[in-house]
This record gives structure tokens, C-alpha cells and sequence, in this order.
């Protein structure tokens, strides 16, 4: 019986896309430990940078190299029930995000912007509220502070899902996304090419104008002085 080529190692993400990865982990372990221990000084100066980081994500998922594009990995349901099918007979490597996965990247995505755009505007009714409190109302200010705290509660949850899936993929799967996204390279069947990636410093750029309205926007809307 004829054996299929083992696989080979290519390169998949790129050097924009894997440190967007990890500075948002460590900036969400910095928000989660500095919200618990009541620093919110840490916790009002981080959240900024995160809503810059999950802009550049957003603006590089239509721009940036062919992994990290949205339409490189978001399929329909068809193409998910196709990869699950696929999966039942072995392992299924997917060249970047599989079908599957789009939707966690997705719902990350989407909680962490939430959770940096409602800070923004939140109060805890003692010492601290958000850069952008004092634009609305109160009421608005509750109404956000609770979607602030319950959001963050959905992006525990995802985020757990998340590393189990790793763990399912590492262990059953063989297929070790941790390491693909430290290194850049990843195992895939013979006959698929790497990836050829965008310029770094098109990134660099982006990153910067998302810099730049976000704290611009802070600048140019100051709490009130007292």
C-alpha cells in the first residue's frame, strides 16, 4: 500500500502576526491580575494599548500576510463541517488557522475589543473611571461597567476553550500550534509552499496609526479638571 509523504516544516506566520499573539497575552495577564488587586491605575494605562493592538489585528486581517488574513481562514459552516469530517480519519494541518479555529480568533477578537472599548468608559463609583467616562452618562457608565465585567467573564471562558483545544491538538492531533507560533514554521503535507509574507514595517506603520488614534482620541477628549 502506497504511504503518503511525511510532512514537512514551512514557514506560516509571520513576524507581525506571532508578536501581536504574545503581547496580547501578556497584556491580558497584566489587565487580569491588575483588575484583581484593584491597580487600576495599571489597569486604566493598559487597556488603551490593547484596543491599538486588536485594531492593528483587525486592519492586518485584511491587509497583512495570506495567514493572517480573514479571508485566508473564515469559511462557512460547509467548509467547518468539511474539516470536521476530514478530521475523524487522522490529523487535518491546515496551512495557518483551520476553518475551525476561525471562529475562537474571531470571538477572541471580538471580547478583547469589547472588554478594551467598554473600559474606556467605566467607573468603579470610588477613586477610578475610564479616560472616556465623563462623555456619558451615568447610566450609560453602569450599563458599560457591567458588560465590562461580564464580557471579561466570557473572554476567561473562550480563553480556557482555547487552550484546551492546544492541548487537544498537541496531544491527539500532533499538531503543536504553541510552538507554529513561536517559531513561525509548521508541519504541513507535502507539496504545500510557505508563505510569502508582507513587509514588517507595513505592520510597523499600521500599528502606528493605531496608536495614534487611540491616544489621540484620549487627548482629545480629557476628563474635566477639578
Amino acid at each position: 500500500m502506497r504511504q503518503n509523504p511525511p510532512p514537512h516544516r514551512v514557514k506560516v506566520w509571520d513576524i507581525p502576526t506571532r508578536l501581536f499573539h504574545w503581547v496580547l497575552v501578556a497584556l491580558i495577564v497584566v489587565l487580569g491580575i491588575s483588575g484583581q488587586m484593584g491597580r487600576l491605575d495599571v489597569h486604566m494605562l493598559v487597556g488603551p494599548a490593547v484596543v491599538a493592538l486588536v485594531l492593528f489585528r483587525i486592519i492586518w486581517g485584511f491587509v497583512g500576510s495570506e495567514t493572517a488574513r480573514f479571508s485566508h481562514f473564515v469559511r462557512g459552516p460547509k467548509a467547518v463541517m468539511a474539516y470536521l469530517d476530514a478530521a475523524k480519519t487522522g490529523a487535518v494541518r491546515s496551512v495557518g488557522h483551520n476553518p475551525l479555529g476561525a471562529f475562537s480568533v474571531l470571538a477572541l477578537l471580538g471580547l478583547v475589543l469589547l472588554q478594551g472599548v467598554t473600559g474606556l468608559f467605566t467607573s468603579d463609583d470610588i477613586l477610578s473611571e475610564g479616560p472616556l467616562a465623563h462623555l456619558v452618562t451615568s447610566k450609560t457608565v453602569a450599563l458599560l461597567s457591567a458588560i465590562h465585567r461580564i464580557s471579561f467573564n466570557l473572554l476567561l471562558a473562550f480563553v480556557v476553550l482555547h487552550l484546551a483545544a492546544v492541548v487537544f491538538y498537541r496531544v491527539v492531533k500532533k499538531d503543536d500550534m504553541v510552538q507554529a507560533m513561536i517559531t513561525g514554521e509548521k508541519r504541513v503535507p507535502q507539496g504545500v509552499e510557505g508563505i510569502r509574507f508582507k513587509n514588517p514595517l507595513l505592520a510597523l506603520a499600521i500599528l502606528a496609526v493605531c496608536c495614534a488614534v487611540v491616544w489621540g482620541t484620549l487627548a482629545a477628549f480629557p476628563p474635566p479638571a477639578f
